[in-house]
């Protein structure tokens, strides 16, 4: 009998994929679709978890079937994120002007993601003292008390590395090695060695310029089929976002956010005042907040659902390039280091509330100046170098609690709702990385407005 509900709940999800494939072929567009996918999967999870219950074989099954469309477009999206990187990186250096155009790129999209982030400790702070949260409020289970250990040791594994290791580990020492994607710093190293070959072909170019060119012609193709690549993976959003929005919903505790809704309402209130904050940005710099919006949506829908910054580089490179008009060098290092660094939701929001929530426990004073400075200077550094420890959120509360003299295992209290907030961080993450390639190209006179202010321009490049 198991078997023939699983095999029905199969079939329910290839008939909605059916409907998006409909919908693609009647032209509906890019963003109609994902959304579609995204509400649709939303309803299928619920229907599934109130008819089989958390847990249950029929509903484990079930979304272990489903994961082959989730997690299978996943990976099909960090299968060309080495890829993408590398060659677009290249390409865009050796059709810089000059060398010097790199400096300065780099310089403002690191420095509008620390800054950023940092502002974001700030909210999360406010947030936090706002909401009145504390970890005295919550009582620790057998999950919370489990995972508090868990953290506890991997706090050891945490301070053997100190923050220049953490820095010295961006730079590769293996390429091929870091082209699989092996270390938790592999993007990063793949960018610091695409932009070594970037400024090689620059000085060829002056010397052997017969060389240069013929490397030049040959990276322009890879780049092009690459980008063929891209679009072809990228047609499947709609159905990769509806299975995994299906499976989010199907395994979510519920029962424990409504006992923690406190916390996960407080979270998200943190996490729409940053998202205004990048807005108020993009105004300051003379943009339209609304159009700018409206064209990023389908890429933060794809952030929500996988909780994967890295997955969502190649459809942040897309929707930079094309539909906001940023420039193709700056898109690609914005959305590369946005994986990575200056992560507002996970590396600012995050720990901020945590330390915010644990001080009362060993009797700091959340709110005395010394502690905020303290703790918003500390979020900067690490939100530099939690690449070197890989692990995203987790990471950065372990680096900024154990800087602060805090208990780390309080950190676990939250795991039964940790799913469901790290969707609405890693959202703000990607949009971090938007922004700052958004105003870094119209700092440097880069952006495409004409291509920014065109509300077409979404339909006609994001209609995979």
């Amino acid at each position: 009998m198991n078997l023939l509900y699983i095999f029905l709940n199969i079939a329910v999800l290839l008939a909605v994929i059916g409907l998006l494939i409909w919908m693609q072929k009647k032209h509906y567009s890019f963003s109609r679709r994902v959304f579609t996918g995204l509400g649709l999967g939303i309803l299928l999870g619920t229907v599934l978890q109130l008819i089989y219950g958390t847990g249950s074989d029929v509903l484990t099954a079930t979304t272990d079937w489903y994961s082959i469309v989730g997690s299978g477009y996943v990976r099909l999206l960090m299968m060309i994120v080495i890829p993408l990187v590398l060659v677009s990186i290249i390409q865009s250096i050796i059709n810089l002007e000059n060398s010097a155009e790199l400096g300065k790129m780099s310089a403002w999209i690191i420095g509008i993601l620390i800054t950023t982030t940092m502002v974001a400790a700030f909210v999360g702070i406010g947030t936090a003292t706002l909401f009145d949260l504390s970890a005295e409020q919550i009582e620790a289970g057998q999950a919370e008390s489990e995972r508090g250990t868990m953290l506890e040791t991997t706090l050891g594994e945490v301070q053997d590395q100190s923050t220049p290791d953490k820095i010295l580990n961006f730079i590769p020492s293996n390429i091929f090695m870091d082209m699989t994607g092996q270390r938790s710093t592999s993007v990063i190293a793949v960018v610091i060695f695409s932009i070594i070959v970037g400024i090689a072909v620059l000085g060829v170019r002056r010397k052997k310029p017969e060389q240069a060119e013929m490397f030049t012609k040959i990276i322009n193709s890879l780049y092009a089929v690459v980008m063929r690549i891209v679009t072809l993976v990228l047609r499947l959003t709609p159905f990769g976002i509806l299975a995994l929005m299906a499976n989010t919903v199907a395994n979510t505790d519920f029962a424990g956010i409504v006992e923690l809704g406190k916390f996960v309402i407080a979270s998200y209130v943190a996490l729409f005042v940053m998202f205004i904050i990048h807005l108020v940005l993009v105004g300051v710099f003379g943009l339209n907040p609304l159009t700018y919006l409206k064209k990023v949506i389908p890429v933060l829908g794809f952030a929500f659902t996988s909780r994967s910054s890295a997955g969502t580089i190649p459809l942040n490179i897309q929707a930079q390039k094309n539909s906001l008009g940023v420039d193709q060098g700056i898109a690609n290092m914005s959305a590369s280091f946005g994986a990575t660094m200056g992560q507002n939701g996970c590396a600012g929001i995050y720990p901020a509330m945590l330390a915010v929530m644990i001080a009362p426990t060993v009797g700091i004073d959340p709110l005395s100046p010394g502690f905020i400075l303290q703790l918003v200077l500390i979020i900067g550094v690490s939100s530099f170098g939690i690449a070197g420890v890989g692990g995203g959120a987790t990471f950065a509360a372990l680096i900024v609690l154990s800087s602060m003299n805090m208990p780390v295992a309080l950190a676990g209290l939250l795991i039964s709702i940790e799913a469901l907030i790290d969707m609405g961080r890693t959202a703000l993450n990607v949009n971090g990385a938007m922004v700052s390639g958004t105003i870094s190209s119209r700092i440097l006179k880069k952006l495409n407005l004409k291509t920014f202010n065109d509300k077409t321009v979404i339909e006609e490049s994001t209609s995979l």
